[in-house]
């Protein structure tokens, strides 16, 4: 990278946070998300051991159950690293998509919590080792409501800003919800329910990041 372009990529991030508040909602932000990484594995396991309710849902009913681990995982690893590529040349989009992200998750946490469900018939297992961490390394069938995959796809599409870059995102957001649904993995309901939740997050960061 020449010179200038290290020179011109410093002052982004210079310009970004060139205020004591800025930089502190981003390093706060960051410690919150770090502490809910890890509290997510005990979350998830206490989750996993009670008992929940089977919801009758039309759609899966008449949806053959398949293993698509692959284009599910492939799809929403590639946003996010297209995320990331994006955020390293725009850095004050760091602050809202952590935001965002923290109270995604607080908003999941409670409704994991008050919505208890016991997974979808003919569910077929979704195991990816890159993310099996936040899981405690364990199989997790009962994150239901709302989707938490469909949640990051969401989040990806809100923070990108170019026109290309939201198109492709909206794509893979649709095929990833579609790929839930064909694994059986989640409910319609916890697919359709998570852009709703996601977007109030967002707008509530992004009133927060100002």
């Amino acid at each position: 990278m020449p010179n200038t372009a290290i020179y011109k990529l410093k002052q982004n991030w210079l310009t970004a946070y060139d205020t004591s508040l800025k930089r502190v909602k981003l390093f706060v932000g960051s410690i919150l998300i770090v502490a809910i990484i890890n509290i997510m594995p005990g979350f998830f396991r206490g989750i996993e051991n009670r008992n929940g309710t089977v919801l009758n849902d039309w759609v899966l009913a008449h949806l053959p159950a398949y293993d698509v681990s692959v284009p599910i995982f492939a799809l929403i690893w590639g946003m996010g690293i297209l995320m990331a590529v994006r955020a390293f040349y725009k850095p004050a989009v760091c602050t809202t998509y952590i935001w965002t992200l923290i109270f995604v998750c607080i908003a999941r946490f409670i409704s994991l919590t008050l919505v208890k469900l016991d997974p979808p018939a003919g569910l077929v297992p979704l195991v990816d080792p890159l993310t099996s961490y936040f899981y405690g390394h364990a199989a997790i069938t009962k994150d239901l409501f709302f989707s938490g995959h469909t949640s990051t796809m969401v989040l990806i599409y809100l923070h990108l800003d170019k026109k290309r870059d939201k198109a492709i995102a909206l794509i893979a957001a649709l095929v990833v919800m579609a790929l839930l649904l064909v694994q059986h993995i989640h409910y319609t309901l916890d697919v359709l329910a998570a852009p709703v939740i996601v977007y109030c997050c967002y707008r509530f960061a992004k009133a927060f990041s100002l």
